[in-house]
């Protein structure tokens, strides 16, 4: 810590309180020291001094940051310590404003959702149809069950929640649509096509036989239903039997499969928004990526320079 405090007497003063006062790991105490002791040779290139540094500083240091490549979570890493650093020091009286005040960190881009070709939800699907065949009993119980599960949430892509607590008294009326009660009490109507109600009317062929339930989905849990872990976890079976690594799929992944194979084909972003039970669209939103890449494909498909090379 001699080079930090030669460089600053400060820094070893703030270094000394996250130890002392906050318990900071050694492992912690070294991040911070990387972080500061970078920003600190910023400053110093420039000629200023650390107690002298305005906001336009801090900020001129996070752009640098940025045109070197550096990562948002980086940068904003790097902003926090440094927001830190000079709340101690004002807290400490060792200057009169704190140059990071009102600063805002890079926003984080969304991550992409994961989503799975339309060939490898095919391939759930059929494997999951091949598990029903030569079963009896509870077996084929269980084994209608899941495949009926898996064939309405890729048709409606209801939430995981929505679908395994799903009510029986949900078919009354047209079995064509399905009435969901989704956050916040909020009631929307998902349409099921022809092969999840042909899923759907197998497997109550034998739920009418076996169970006398509440519950679309039955089972012996304490909940009476399906549990979203315990369909996550045949899930991740199915995957494995359909070949695709089972640490890509989850029921929520089907969920964006829905809305990304739906936006692939034409669908419009509010329909969906809709089909999701979102209550703002720009939770939709981050299917946006799917909408650009088929905008850039039609484009690149038929407008008439788009195959010329310079």
């Amino acid at each position: 810590m001699t080079g930090v405090a030669e460089r600053d007497g400060y820094l070893a003063d703030f270094l000394a309180m996250l130890s002392a006062e906050r318990g900071a790991s050694a492992n912690t105490i070294e991040a911070y020291t990387a972080d500061l002791e970078n920003f600190l040779g910023f400053l110093s290139e420039k000629g200023i001094a650390p107690a002298d540094a305005k906001s336009t500083d801090v900020q001129a240091y996070i752009g640098c940051l940025a045109s070197e490549g550096q990562a948002a979570t980086s940068r904003a890493r790097r902003l926090s310590a440094i927001k830190q650093y000079y709340r101690f020091l004002l807290a400490e009286d060792m200057i009169a404003l704190d140059p990071t005040s009102g600063l805002q960190g890079p926003k984080k881009q969304r991550a992409l959702p994961k989503v799975l070709s339309i060939a490898e939800v095919d391939r759930l699907l059929a494997v999951s149809q091949q598990q029903c065949e030569g079963q009896e009993g509870r077996a084929l119980f269980r084994a209608l069950r899941f495949h009926c599960l898996l064939e309405v949430l890729y048709a409606t892509g209801m939430r995981v929640s929505e679908l395994v607590g799903l009510p029986r008294n949900v078919l009354r009326g047209d079995q064509r649509v399905l009435t969901i009660k989704g956050k916040g009490g909020r009631e929307r109507l998902v349409p099921l096509n022809a092969t999840a109600r042909r899923a759907l009317d197998a497997f109550l062929g034998v739920s009418a036989r076996l169970d006398n339930s509440e519950w679309l989905f039955p089972s012996k849990s304490a909940l009476g239903h399906v549990t979203r872990q315990g369909f996550a976890q045949d899930l991740k079976s199915v995957a494995e039997a359909a070949g695709i690594a089972p640490e890509r799929v989850s029921p929520h992944v089907l969920r964006h499969a829905f809305a990304s194979h739906l936006l692939d084909r034409g669908a419009d972003l509010r329909a969906v928004q809709q089909l999701l039970g979102h209550a703002d669209i720009s939770t939709t939103e981050i299917y946006t990526h799917v909408l650009q890449e088929r905008l850039k494909a039609l484009v690149n498909a038929h407008h008439p320079l788009a195959k010329k090379t310079n």
